[in-house]
């Protein structure tokens, strides 16, 4: 076996210390190292690894110098360069383009560097479309070109809406329990999220995840944006019920459910909460009140998330391409109808009907005993119920017992308005007229 260098770091070390051997070790004066070396960096040398010799300058071999006389061998080794990494990105502009390439895995590295570019968030210039290319490949992040062949059953490929206002995804996220005292509660995280633009329409806290508070979330977003054509939801019981397909059949708007145990179906609001727990939720600490989760979760999104590069986006922020959505206006009158929910109930002898868990009287007295149909709009909670009975619309008012035992009973009083009804009179009047009739 050949003793060699081990590897061309080696290689070059060796190079380096036979080239510098003259002056390594000898006690030199100042000017007459500065000759010496001035003489070798006249000289031509031939480098490993290369066919054509070359020269080498005085700082150049005085810097050799130095490292190896502080640490031997090992000083002279070439520092590795870091091939690949397009040293001209900060780590926030590497790590966008990285995750452009993940999630867009066919575009072309120089239609990327063009849109950033664009969007200004490179510099023109800054580094090439082949530089970009290296750091791909260093990255183990090639292109993979779109296939042509029809797509076979079971196959996924990348989809979105057509603009921005067009789909929207619905979903619930599971917070930290929050401890108040002896009270346990729990934290869930309801959101909107545009399939197009990535922008978080609407996000409220809440300590359950039943369907009302889905649909408080959607009241919140018709009245302030509009109406989307379609929503995207899962399986799960917060969005199946009868309510929110009576109240989205009702303004047109389509109702999609994602398959049973395909979860990768929602991976734009998966990705999302990814990113809300990263950069919020894991650091809110201990907070006193589900408000105090809210506030912190609306800063994120709107300071943060919002105004970020996304990656999906070829590294447009969310609150630049919602800029550009598309939604049909919605009335309070149309709201108001849409979101109306009826029931049948039966009002008790006193005119009382229990709505919500509360009870509300009738001024109609009439109605007691009769089948009504109650009613309430969700689009505002704090409005009273009413009752609609044969075409007619009756207000309910809350059930105040105090005040009713206070009040006094208005008798009709005597006069031209008053009811003439006195059986006794009318018996004895009768008896009288018969007896007269007889003699």
């Amino acid at each position: 076996m050949k003793l060699k260098p081990k590897d061309h770091g080696e290689h070059v070390a060796l190079f380096r210390a036979q080239l510098l051997g003259p002056v390594l070790h000898a006690e030199l004066a100042r000017g007459e190292l500065l000759a010496e070396l001035r003489a070798l960096a006249e000289r031509r040398f031939l480098p490993p690894r290369s066919d054509t010799t070359r020269t080498y300058s005085v700082p150049t071999l005085l810097r050799w110098r130095r490292a190896y006389l502080a640490n031997g061998l090992d000083g002279l080794r070439p520092e590795s360069r870091r091939v690949g990494d397009a040293l001209a990105l900060t780590d926030e502009q590497r790590e966008l383009l990285l995750e452009i390439r993940r999630q867009h895995p066919a575009v072309p590295a120089n239609v990327i560097l063009a849109t950033l570019e664009d969007d200004g968030r490179l510099e023109r210039g800054q580094i090439t479309a082949q530089t970009l290319r290296r750091l791909y490949r260093h990255h183990q992040l090639p292109r993979r070109p779109k296939a042509n062949a029809s797509r076979p059953d079971g196959e996924r490929r990348r989809w979105e809406a057509g603009f921005a206002g067009d789909l929207w995804h619905a979903d619930v996220c599971h917070g930290p329990t929050l401890v108040v005292g002896d009270r346990r509660i729990p934290v869930r995280v309801h959101a909107l999220l545009d399939d197009k633009s990535r922008y978080i329409v609407a996000l409220r806290v809440f300590a359950h995840e039943r369907e009302v508070a889905m649909l408080e979330l959607l009241v919140e977003a018709f009245h302030l944006v509009g109406v989307p054509r379609r929503l995207f939801l899962d399986n799960g019981s917060t969005y199946s019920g009868e309510a929110l397909g009576t109240a989205c059949g009702r303004l047109g708007v389509e109702l999609i459910h994602a398959r049973a145990y395909d979860p990768q179906a929602r991976g734009k609001m998966e990705r999302f909460w990814r990113t809300m727990r990263q950069g919020c939720m894991d650091h809110i600490g201990k907070q006193a009140s589900l408000h105090d989760v809210q506030v912190r979760l609306t800063a994120f999104v709107a300071e943060r998330y919002h105004k970020a590069a996304h990656a999906g986006l070829l590294g447009t922020s969310p609150a630049k391409a919602w800029a550009g959505r598309r939604l049909r206006e919605l009335g309070d009158s149309a709201l108001d109808h849409a979101m109306t929910v009826r029931a049948t109930r039966r009002v008790r002898t006193d005119c009382t009907v229990s709505v919500g868990n509360l009870d509300w009287e009738l001024a109609e007295s009439f109605l007691a005993g009769h089948k009504v149909t109650v009613c309430r709009t969700l689009a505002d909670p704090q409005r009273a119920p009413w009752v609609e009975h044969d075409g007619r619309r009756y207000g309910l008012d809350p059930v105040d017992p105090v005040a009713n035992g206070r009040r006094k009973r208005k008798r009709p009083a005597p006069g031209v308005d008053a009811v003439d009804f006195d059986p006794a009179t009318v018996i004895l009047d009768r008896a009288v007229r018969r007896r007269g009739g007889a003699r």
